[in-house]
C-alpha cells in the first residue's frame, strides 16, 4: 500500500477493487493496480493498493516471500532463505 498520489506518479494505473481487512480489524475498499516491485536487489510482481494520501508505506508479506526473504522475528530484519519455498 501507498499513498495513490504516489502511485499515480509512479505510472500505476488502477485496474479492480477490492476489501481490505486492516490491522486494527477495520474493514476499507481500496482500489488496486499492477506492478514490477524491487526489494534488495530482487524483482518480482504483484498488487499495490491505493491508500489514502499520508498513509506510511507497506510492503506486503507476499512480496517478500515471491523473492525469497522473510522477516526475521528475532532481530527485526529481513533475512534470505536459501531457496524459495512452492509449498
Amino acid at each position: 500500500m501507498a499513498a495513490s498520489s504516489a502511485l499515480s506518479r509512479a505510472g500505476i494505473q488502477p485496474v479492480g477493487r477490492e476489501s481490505y481487512e486492516m490491522a486494527d480489524g477495520s474493514v476499507h475498499e481500496y482500489r488496486f493496480g499492477l506492478a514490477q516491485i524491487e526489494v534488495m536487489g530482487e524483482i518480482t510482481a504483484g498488487r499495490v493498493i491505493f491508500g489514502p494520501e499520508g498513509v506510511e508505506p507497506i510492503l506486503g508479506v507476499t512480496v517478500l516471500e515471491s523473492v525469497g526473504l522473510i522477516v526475521d522475528p528475532a532481530s527485526h530484519s529481513l533475512r534470505r532463505l536459501p531457496a524459495v519455498p512452492l509449498k
